[in-house]
């Protein structure tokens, strides 16, 4: 198993891509630290995990909370005594061009989608760096290189989380690795609600499949896939990176 007995946090954990690396990193041994607004739902992966003979825990709360990403650490440690890495796929839109969206929407989109992972980096790295191969997987977007139309905060929000990424992997080698993947269109829940910003959402998101060079939208499993090999040591020369699982789409312009 490639993450036998090691503990991850995982953010964002009880729908779409998330919640699939959840069920991937279960599969391969891993201990995990759940986290999701959506206690219902939280409980729900914890049964399909527990299904599945995997160990998990989970908290709900919001990741915006400086005081939450604390106790999802401590939590970590007081059921499984170590913490290994980190998965961040909390986020949100924020959607509306520069002159609607207001000033409070901004701020909770950068609280959710940024804030949140420094508040989490700062309490967990005191624990990864106690650990062997440690690892840390952002989960950003294309949207850090491919603008969307009325999704200003969101594209601002995921170019700075790519920063945030390889600055903390400068700062924290070689103990812990820290890497970036950049997901196109995958057929979640998060792609119906971006394409609300659209005239026509339905064809927004048809049209999000077709322009990949491979002529689908991804699968919440085409990313879990690509976390686990950033979390594993199949990953161990790698860091500082920032990697598009695309489906080609911004290779085709």
């Amino acid at each position: 198993m490639k993450l036998n007995q090691k503990t991850f946090i995982i953010t964002g954990a009880t729908s779409g891509m998330g919640k699939a690396i959840a069920l991937d990193f279960a599969k391969e041994g891993a201990n995990l630290i759940l986290s999701g607004r959506d206690e219902k739902r939280g409980n729900a992966l914890l049964e399909e995990i527990k299904s599945i003979g995997g160990s998990a825990e989970f908290l709900a709360g919001d990741v915006g909370d400086i005081q939450y990403n604390k106790e999802l650490v401590s939590l970590s440690i007081k059921s499984f005594g170590q913490l290994d890495g980190l998965v961040t796929n909390a986020g949100m839109l924020g959607l509306g061009s520069v002159t609607d969206l207001e000033p409070s929407d901004w701020d909770k989109t950068f609280r959710t989608n940024v804030d949140s992972v420094f508040f989490l980096l700062k309490f967990a790295l005191p624990e990864l760096l106690k650990r062997p191969s440690a690892s840390v997987v952002v989960n950003a977007s294309i949207a850090a290189y491919k603008s969307f139309p009325n999704h200003p905060a969101y594209c601002a929000s995921k170019a700075a989380l790519l920063a945030l990424a390889k600055q903390a992997a400068v700062d924290y080698g070689p103990t812990v690795r820290v890497n970036a993947m950049c997901p196109g269109p995958v057929d979640t829940p998060f792609i119906h609600a971006s394409a609300a910003a659209f005239p026509d959402p339905a064809k927004a998101v048809s049209n999000a499949g077709n322009a990949t060079l491979l002529k689908r939208l991804g699968l919440p499993e085409d990313v879990s896939k690509f976390a686990l090999f950033l979390a594993s040591n199949d990953s161990s020369w790698i860091t500082g990176s920032a990697f598009t699982i695309d489906g080609g789409i911004l290779a085709g312009g």
